[in-house]
């Protein structure tokens, strides 16, 4: 063999070594949360009200501080003029996939967690029957979040925090092309349970 395919074979197993030579519990977990939303900007000029969402996430701890998360989240906010007419809601629905780091606080079993992640979601706008009558695909956006992660038992978790979700889609209505800039900021309440 060559020196290189030796040293590449040898960081990675010294890679594979570290990864699993780590505490094996509780390495998976599940979490859902929810809250509220607020707009920070008005896509195609439509104020909206303050919303509610929810999210479910899976996460997987790849290092003592380190995992990465994935899931699925939901957004819901409602109009009373925009520029698809009166009274409408708009619902941001998507995939989440990102990293978290989780430090415990100095001296507690609390701990604080940052999140950062890409979503790929679309934006529905929906009449006031719950017809859908605008959809601008899915496309990509970001995520950042923060917050605490409290235990309440071995694999249970209080899971408060805070995100920002920022959101670009064009969506087309009764023929012209509206540039929808969503961004929101959500205070959020969550359950974590490890798997």
């Amino acid at each position: 063999m060559k020196t290189k395919e030796i040293t590449f074979i040898a960081i990675l197993l010294l890679l594979v070594l570290n990864v699993f030579g780590q505490e094996k519990a509780h390495r998976f977990a599940f979490e859902l949360n929810g809250g509220l939303s607020m707009s920070t900007t008005k896509p195609a000029g439509t104020d909206f009200a303050p919303g509610l969402g929810f999210e479910g996430l899976f996460h997987y701890r790849i290092m003592p501080e380190l995992g990465i998360y994935a899931g699925w989240g939901w957004n819901h906010f409602r109009a009373e003029k925009s520029f698809a007419g009166p009274d409408i809601c708009l619902e941001e629905t998507g995939y989440i996939f990102g990293l978290q780091y989780k430090q415990l606080l100095p001296g507690s079993s609390v701990s604080y967690y940052v999140r950062g992640a890409g979503l790929y979601n679309h934006l529905e706008t929906e009449n006031s029957d719950g017809d859908i009558i605008s959809n601008s695909g899915h496309g990509l956006g970001w995520q950042a979040a923060g917050g605490l992660d409290i235990p309440l038992s071995e694999k249970w978790s209080f899971t408060p925090g805070v995100k920002f979700n920022a959101l670009k889609r064009n969506t087309d209505y009764e023929g012209i092309t509206h540039e929808l800039k969503h961004q929101y900021g959500s205070v959020r309440i969550g359950f974590l349970r490890k798997l």
